[in-house]
């Protein structure tokens, strides 16, 4: 291929060339007070132009780091563009830190710039600014609520943009010059890790790491122009990164940024895009609004959606995959599809989508197979912030649903002996960054990075996450634990928002588990039961009647399996709280801090572990303005049944 034809290798270079070959196509789209309105890939290129060179007016220079904070915005995906345009590095941060929690990635990224969305962001930065000494310019996009603020630090996004066609006029040729000093190797941007176990770290990924993992998706998925994506996940997570902005940029689809969090359904529903991306947690809560949904449907519609949704199960994913399936269910399938099927994946947003994915946590088998039962095509991924979110992809046709799939294109995969899952390939980080013994220490002599997860390949050579390699133990017995696996078996049952399993190095599996509130508080309410929030809810007998069906459901399915059988959980509580992550129980993808649960309720687990049958807590907690709280209450401990292989062959 001649040099003027080659790929462009920088994000800058690519936004470029698809302003000349998309010029009027579609590139983004945003929801604006009920009305959505577009821009062309031309319109982008120039705002992302004019948008770079008022930073430069700012004093922005190649090297600089730029903060950004805010939900899903057409400007602030362009501001990466324009950070990177001028050498500097763009680093999301997420929308949901408190102000406090803000202050270590701002100053460990040394931030002199950053952009933000509103007022409420706006306000997070001028609590943290005595805290943040480098911080020197905050851009804020929605001037609501921003009339009066007369800190010096402050700017219109609109008046540096108009302040960079100004510098653009007077020097034409900077920009283009800055955008031809960019490198393939340069830090395109730097993406915090969730801090699971200690403070995030700071993941340099630079263009050709993550242009070449939005290659390998978008041929491997024959993305192209005329797909859209719905952008709504927070934009300090790697899987929006790739999905909403590398694979933007590579395959020249167009975004959709929501209106609000609040209006993603309804947004999605109008859109309707053709690919889309999700973590299990939003696959779980699409699932439970549904079943809340039917538990308030006439008995008919009741009895039409069970019958069907069990025809889908017997042949919905082999129908999908164009596998043989039985004579009589194909029929039943295809008026399923009519009745129930087609207007449940409407209703949803999901009728135009051709393929779906999840990462960032395992997913339960059993949502797993609901979904591409009705005929969606969701397939799982694998990979993490170190590697471009950009491991293992599942091929259409071959989905497994206990497996993540076989390695993606250019990227090598093995087990260790030890069992943890090593990977090598262009899409690994950079770096650390200022962390050169984190970095020495995740990627070995012949460049495999560790992964920290536990795996292995199956017949069929697709790759099978257990757990996270540390989460994995052995009961006292010697069987195997994979806390992970259990939960979510638990949470696929739509009144179970979360669960913590316990039992490495324990005689028995012992579990807590958190309703979901909106779940739960529906089924008591249709049955005139009265509470006056979370904790009043959780400690009523028959919540944890219910809970306890779920938890023996799982036992039963856990005894088929004969590695797992010990595995079943033997006890269990309601929290008196939700797991939150202000309150460092949960990232901010959700991820379970295990270690820091354990420490913090070490209490409720040696109660589970005793023979009580209640146990009295005082927990703290933090609120969004900063301020304390205490919740008291006495928890409720109770036993579930567990059964023998036997006992569930019996059953049928």
């Amino acid at each position: 291929m001649p040099d003027d034809q080659a790929q462009p290798d920088t994000f800058p270079r690519l936004l470029a060339a698809n302003a000349k070959r998309l010029r009027d196509r579609p590139a983004t789209r945003e929801k604006d007070l009920g009305i959505w309105q577009t821009w062309s890939w031309s319109e982008v290129a120039a705002e992302v132009r004019a948008l770079a060179c008022g930073l430069a007016a700012l004093g922005f220079k190649r090297g600089d780091t730029l903060a950004i904070i805010g939900d899903n915005r057409p400007r602030l995906y362009w501001a990466m563009a324009a950070a990177q345009a001028l050498g500097g590095v763009p680093v999301p941060l997420y929308q949901d830190a408190i102000a406090t929690e803000m202050v270590y990635v701002l100053e460990d990224a040394e931030a002199r710039f950053a952009i933000v969305e509103d007022q409420e962001q706006v306000d997070k930065l001028i609590e943290i600014l005595p805290r943040c000494p480098r911080l020197e310019h905050i851009i804020y996009d929605d001037p609501r609520g921003l009339q009066h603020y007369q800190q010096a630090q402050l700017h219109k996004y609109d008046a540096v943009a108009e302040r960079g066609r100004a510098f653009d006029a007077a020097r034409p040729d900077y920009y283009s010059q800055e955008v031809a000093q960019g490198k393939a190797s340069d830090t395109a941007v730097m993406l915090y890790t969730s801090g699971t176990t200690g403070k995030p770290k700071g993941v340099c990924q630079t263009h050709r790491a993550f242009i070449v993992s939005a290659q390998g998706g978008s041929q491997f998925d024959q993305l192209g122009p005329d797909d859209s994506i719905l952008s709504y996940l927070p934009m300090a997570w790697v899987g929006d990164h790739l999905f909403s902005y590398a694979q933007w940029m590579v395959a020249g689809f167009s975004i959709n940024c929501p209106e609000s969090g609040e209006t993603v359904m309804t947004d999605m529903r109008e859109i309707g895009p053709t690919y889309f991306f999700a973590p299990p947690r939003i696959f779980e809560n699409l699932l439970t609004t549904v079943m809340i949904r039917m538990e308030d449907a006439a008995a008919v519609k009741r009895w039409l959606f069970s019958y069907f949704t069990d025809v889908a199960r017997r042949c919905g994913a082999e129908i999908l995959d164009g596998k043989p399936a039985g004579l009589a269910d194909r029929p039943l399938y295809a008026l399923g599809n009519l009745i129930v099927f087609g207007p449940l994946k409407n209703v949803l947003g999901m009728s135009r989508i051709r393929v779906a994915y999840t990462a960032g946590a395992a997913i339960g088998p059993d949502l797993f197979r609901f979904y591409r039962s009705i005929g969606v095509n969701l397939k799982q991924l694998y990979g993490s912030t170190e590697t471009c979110a950009y491991v293992c992809l599942q091929p259409d046709g071959a989905v497994r649903f206990d497996t993540v799939g076989k390695p993606a294109p250019g990227v090598e995969v093995k087990v260790a002996a030890s069992g943890e899952v090593l990977v090598r390939g262009p899409m690994l980080l950079k770096e650390y960054y200022k962390r050169p013994d984190a970095t020495a220490e995740s990627i070995d002599a012949e460049g495999y990075f560790h992964t920290g997860d536990a795996g292995f390949f199956d017949d069929s050579g697709q790759l099978k996450i257990i757990d996270r390699a540390k989460d994995v133990g052995k009961l006292a017995n010697g069987a195997l634990f994979a806390p992970n696996y259990i939960e979510n078996k638990l949470k696929f049952f739509p009144h179970i928002k979360e669960a913590v399993a316990f039992g490495n190095g324990r005689d028995r599996v012992c579990a807590f588990v958190n309703i979901d509130l909106g779940s739960v508080g529906n089924w008591a309410e249709r049955r005139g039961i009265p509470y006056s929030g979370y904790t009043d809810l959780v400690a009523k007998p028959e919540v944890y009647e219910l809970i306890r069906e779920c938890v023996e459901k799982v036992n039963a399915e856990l005894a088929r399996d004969e590695a797992l059988a010990d595995s079943q959980v033997h006890r269990y509580l309601v929290l008196h709280k939700e797991l939150d992550p202000d309150d460092d129980e949960l990232t901010r993808t959700r991820k379970v801090r295990r270690s820091f649960i354990a420490d913090k309720y070490a209490v409720l687990i040696d109660a589970l572990y005793s023979e009580r049958a209640e146990c009295r807590v005082e927990t703290q907690v933090k609120f969004e303005d900063g301020r304390t709280g205490t919740i008291r209450a006495n928890v409720r401990i109770s036993d579930a049944r567990v059964f023998t292989p036997a006992q569930v062959r019996q059953a049928g």
